[in-house]
């Protein structure tokens, strides 16, 4: 073997994990491959020693007979693994067992040998080659899979589009279905790359462990594995029993804002037509992530969305190149907490120009801008889709805001804030709901008296219920009394409905968790038996799924009321909104619906109630959302962000990836990441969102806002 061949085999020596340069007694493997595959490391973290081959042909003709040999696809997946034509059989005849994978070729398997593209299935044992641990319909994540086309009648493992979180419910009935790893004589041919399981972020992990741990025992007759050495470059920031500190929870938020340069986020003028490009018409607005050698923007070019739950076959992930209104406003919340806290006033400055961005783009000009519009003071939905109004994200922006402007101590948009509340409020109907979205050309045609005089009932909190707390804080800042009328009629209605006439949205619990901010604020303003018995009957139920870990485990709603429930089938996976979970039972919390969100209404209702219940199970939340925050080198871009899915059990970032646009791997700039920081700096400061409000100057805006937008209706 040359000198280059050797210099890999020190290379594999000073990358093992836990390994000193000395290899551990032990059974040696044969490799043809890079030292720093995550397979290699794993082996020679266990005690194997590597020997390194050139390619397959020098393999072939140096390897002692009866050895073990594994083929890496290293060139994978714009090169297939170069075959010589007479390599199984001189396999057969040397008594090799083998690993390859990605082949050019493998008798009585590859056809024309067409490599396959797919982003949504998933791997399946095909049997019980594996043993109880790892049964038939067992599923496993792998990401970005280039797969061989193949024929085989006996696979270990195919690749298919299923529904299911850990088990197939469907079985592989109604979709196609492809071989992925199968045996062939003494060898094993995988039809893809499964080597690089770590770089890849195949998961769950225990699931790949058992894969490998049968074809290692396999090929090598060695059982007795430890996984102590397993590759991991992306992880939660502490274990499930570690202790974390106050001084952990503030390098939370540290890294929480920090994250959003990390990750190029900032758009920057340099590269604002990557942006536009990627965002297209705003219904598919993915691609690549940004690259690392571009320059970061300050704010006033806007905060991107955050990432698509995509993950590419090198673990590098998919950015969502949009722009949202409520994105802005949230991520001025979070900026503006965290300066606050860390004493960063440059974070302020970036708050600030998010905050611009919303008035200087089409999110409020146009019709949004013009006083006789009825349209007036509403904010877009984002810059492709400006004449969408959702209630929702309107509340959350308003939010988001005004929180930036308590923490900044300023006043600077208390105008456009009084108008967008009552944009809001006039197309309410007479029972405070609004429904989920209101299109601009319909308000613009019908007016907005038409929706005032409404009659509708839309008991869905997820859609409406912010908006009423948003109508609390007016009025306990104004003290104008039709918008105190109008939110209780909307709760009483929605109270009285709960639970089985809840319209639920992608779960049950984020609708509890949206209903508790305007029950919080309710017991502020009318602390009455009846206000509180409302916010206890839905806080106490939300915390019947708070395991001991702090985490709050995803509840399906009923049957008929779910916008988005289970997968119904495996042809539907991935093509609609859809839960993280597929039944009840199922151990995954949700940082893009439910836990972040319960997180700061929580924070509310312990400060607005005293009850000590609500006020431990926000630290238990605090502690949860400090451990599972990512943590990574290798990928930077992830470092310090939330996923939207953790499973609690395993300890591991893994769900069912059914959602269309916001799956399990997704991150989300404003609903996720901002509000976790946001509500981490009222935790440790000892403040609730409504305390830290107390004192804004609105009211002075409210009078001459009423006369514009209310007319005889003040």
């Amino acid at each position: 073997m040359n000198v280059y061949y050797m210099g890999k085999r020190c290379m594999l020596a000073l990358l093992a994990i836990g390994l000193a340069c000395a290899t551990v007694a032990g059974k040696t493997v044969y490799v043809v491959g890079k030292a720093e595959n995550d397979l290699v490391l794993w082996l020679s973290s266990e005690g194997f020693q590597v020997e390194f081959f050139r390619d397959t042909q020098s393999a072939m003709e140096e390897i002692p007979a009866a050895s073990t040999l594994l083929v890496l696809a290293d060139a994978y997946p714009v090169e297939k693994v170069p075959v010589p034509g007479d390599f199984y059989r001189v396999m057969d005849e040397k008594n090799i067992r083998y690993y390859i994978e990605f082949p050019q070729r493998a008798p009585g398997l590859i056809g024309e040998g067409k490599v396959l593209h797919n982003r949504l299935e998933r791997a399946v044992v095909a049997g019980n080659h594996f043993g109880t641990k790892l049964p038939a319909l067992r599923i496993l994540g792998i990401n970005d899979c280039h797969l061989i086309a193949a024929e085989a009648s006996d696979p270990l493992l195919v690749l298919a589009k299923v529904a299911g979180l850990d088990t197939a419910p469907y079985g592989l009935s109604g979709v196609p279905v492809h071989p992925l790893l199968v045996k062939k004589d003494a060898g094993y041919i995988a039809l893809t790359k499964l080597s690089d399981f770590a770089k890849g972020r195949y998961g769950p992990q225990a699931h790949w462990q058992e894969v490998w741990a049968h074809l290692i025992g396999q090929l090598t007759g060695t059982w007795d594995l430890t996984f102590a050495g397993w590759p991991r470059y992306l992880k939660p920031a502490f274990g499930e029993g570690e202790a974390v500190t106050l001084a952990d929870k503030e390098n939370s938020v540290d890294r929480g804002v920090a994250w959003f340069a990390k990750g190029k986020f900032y758009i920057h003028e340099d590269w604002k037509e990557r942006w536009l490009r990627y965002q297209s018409d705003g219904t598919n607005p993915v691609g690549p992530p940004v690259p690392r050698d571009f320059p970061v923007g300050d704010g006033s070019e806007g905060l991107l969305e955050g990432h698509s739950s995509t993950i590419y076959y090198d673990g590098s992930q998919q950015y969502r190149y949009w722009i949202r209104a409520d994105v802005q406003g949230e991520g001025a919340f979070a900026l503006s907490a965290a300066g606050r806290l860390l004493d960063e006033p440059d974070h302020f400055s970036t708050a600030e120009n998010l905050v611009d961005f919303i008035f200087r783009e089409n999110l409020r000009n146009g019709p949004r801008n013009q006083p006789d519009s009825a349209a007036f003071g509403l904010i877009g939905w984002s810059h492709t889709h400006p004449h969408v109004y959702y209630g929702d994200d309107n509340a959350r922006a308003v939010l988001g805001i005004l929180g930036a402007m308590a923490f900044m101590e300023r006043d600077t948009w208390n105008q456009e804030m009084t108008e967008a509340i009552l944009a809001n409020f006039r197309t309410s109907g007479k029972n405070g709901f609004r429904s989920n979205r209101i299109e601009n050309r319909d308000l613009q045609r019908q007016g907005w008296k038409h929706y005032w005089n409404r009659d509708i009932v839309n008991p869905a909190p997820h859609f409406e219920s912010w908006m009423w707390a948003l109508y609390l804080w007016l009025y306990d800042k104004t003290g104008y009394e039709p918008l105190l009328e109008k939110a209780k009629t909307a709760i009483k209605i929605t109270m009285d409905a709960y639970p089985e006439d809840w319209l639920w949205t992608n779960g049950i619990q984020q609708e509890r968790a949206r209903m508790i901010l305007p029950l919080a604020w309710l017991v502020r303003i009318e602390d009455r038996p009846e206000h509180r018995a409302w916010l206890d009957r839905v806080v106490s139920k939300l915390l019947d799924n708070q395991v001991e870990s702090g985490a709050i485990r995803e509840e399906l709603g009923g049957n008929d009321k779910g916008r988005y429930g289970r997968t119904k089938s495996n042809e539907a996976y991935g093509l609609h909104e859809a839960p993280l979970i597929f039944e009840n039972g199922d151990p995954i919390a949700d940082m893009l619906y439910t836990s972040n969100f319960a997180f700061f209404s929580l924070n509310e209702a312990a400060h607005a109630t005293g009850n000590p219940r609500y006020q431990e199970a926000v630290g238990r939340l605090s502690d949860f959302l400090t451990r599972i925050q990512v943590k990574s080198e290798r990928f930077a871009d992830l470092d310090g962000a939330w996923f939207r899915a953790f499973d609690y059990n395993r300890w591991e970032y893994w769900a069912s990836n059914a959602d269309v646009g916001w799956g399990a791997w997704g991150t989300l700039s404003g609903w996720t990441q901002s509000w976790i920081v946001a509500t981490q700096v009222l935790v440790l400061t000892d403040q609730s969102y409504w305390d830290l409000t107390g004192d804004s100057k609105i009211h002075r805006h409210m009078e001459g806002r009423l006369e514009r937008m209310l007319e005889d209706y003040k």
